[in-house]
């Protein structure tokens, strides 16, 4: 089966859980034997056996009357350029909106069937506004459409699934939950104290991790504010960069001076994306890792750290349940929020003390941390590797084709 997958993302230009999907499953597919052509955003350039992956950039740059709009010119004349490359496939796989016009193009001009994979939808996102104005508008338009002409859909959780039918009315019949996975030979517990002392860490005392863009969606301003309240003989690393506005940058900065301010805890705070091996490494030496999301559609980061065995202190939104067990490869925090449009949670102070007091369970406890660490590794054994994954998305891929 000849396969184009259409995406933003590919490395080294990765700064997602779609990205970290597309990597993978591109992988997985060629290594079933199906030719796969990734069209990506950027100038890669890679032909690694059934493989083939191109770059693209914008022919033209466009500007208009709001700069933020700018980001939405190129994507459109991205996908354009994408639909022009598409040619002699089976079927046509989407990752996110940013992909979703060349997606219809290339499904009418080869007259072959589209796939969207829900990373996330725009409407659940009302952040975003601030990155792209008024062009936010265009982006859910083009997700809409989209969905309402795809083929099938793959939902990475159950609650995206349910999302995308209430959401765009798909029928559910046309889409099919095929959980994100986890490479069970890169990620696994790795020790490397030689990366702690690069970033300051301590060896000899607990650390409570975060690694994450800075994004009002990962919640990591309600962890630096939940700081103050755990308790004492623990760190605090925060890797995390790629800020998605500087309004979002300035309120981290003011939130970590804050934090360090109100307690005597140790903040580290690595502001740079890091390579995949030194992240593993944090993962590995961390007591707990901490996923304060108050939107995922599923969180690949969470089975990364499980897969290194450490257990997890996570919001229960969207797809976390379905990954962390509670009780058994973590714990899980409630963030109550009020609607899925909400951008905060109802009570974010509530928020922070609630992620305070979970991660304090886990830090006056370290038998439970040793026990839920082993799970955690086991769990992701045995439900999420991607040779699994990439068979199943190949049956879904033929339902589709024999469906007509």
């Amino acid at each position: 089966m000849k396969i184009a997958i259409l995406s933003n993302e590919y490395p080294p230009n990765v700064y997602g859980g779609a990205g970290v999907h597309v990597e993978y499953l591109t992988r997985e597919l060629a290594k079933l034997g199906h030719p796969v052509q990734v069209l990506c955003f950027g100038n890669q350039r890679l032909q690694r056996g059934l493989m083939r992956v191109e770059g693209v950039q914008p022919p033209v740059e466009l500007s208009g009357t709001d700069p933020r709009h700018s980001r939405l010119f190129a994507t459109l004349l991205q996908d354009l350029t994408m639909s022009a490359k598409v040619s002699d496939v089976d079927i046509v796989h989407c990752h996110t909106w940013y992909t979703h016009l060349a997606g219809c193009l290339g499904k009418h001009l080869q007259g072959v069937p589209l796939v969207l994979t829900t990373h996330s939808l725009e409407p659940h996102r009302p952040w975003k506004v601030e990155q792209l104005g008024t062009a936010f508008r265009v982006s859910t338009w083009l997700e809409r459409t989209a969905y309402q002409n795809a083929d099938g859909v793959v939902a990475v959780s159950e609650a995206m699934k349910h999302d995308v039918h209430a959401l765009y009315g798909v029928p559910l019949e046309r889409i099919r939950v095929i959980h994100n996975g986890i490479d069970l030979q890169q990620y696994r517990p790795t020790f490397d104290e030689q990366t702690l002392h690069e970033y300051g860490i301590d060896p000899a005392i607990p650390y409570v991790l975060f690694v994450g863009r800075i994004t009002r969606q990962k919640g990591i301003i309600h962890l630096v504010n939940a700081v103050q309240y755990f308790h004492m003989g623990a760190q605090v690393v925060l890797c995390a960069g790629a800020p998605d506005t500087p309004q979002i940058e300035q309120e981290m900065t003011e939130a970590v001076a804050r934090a360090r301010a109100s307690s005597s805890h140790r903040i580290i705070w690595i502001r740079e994306m890091l390579p995949k091996e030194k992240v593993i490494a944090l993962y590995t030496h961390a007591a707990i890792f901490v996923c304060p999301s108050v939107y995922e559609p599923f969180g690949i980061i969470n089975l990364e750290a499980m897969a290194c065995g450490t257990p997890v202190v996570a919001s229960a939104v969207g797809g976390i349940p379905e990954v962390v067990e509670h009780g058994e490869t973590g714990l899980l925090v409630v963030p109550e929020i009020a609607s899925p449009t909400d951008v905060e949670p109802r009570n974010p102070a509530q928020f922070s003390r609630d992620l305070a007091a979970a991660v304090n369970v886990l830090l006056d406890d370290p038998r439970r941390r040793e026990t839920m660490a082993r799970k955690a590794r086991a769990r992701v054994e045995q439900h999420f590797s991607w040779s699994n994954i990439a068979r199943r998305t190949v049956g879904f891929y033929e339902d589709i084709i024999a469906r007509g």
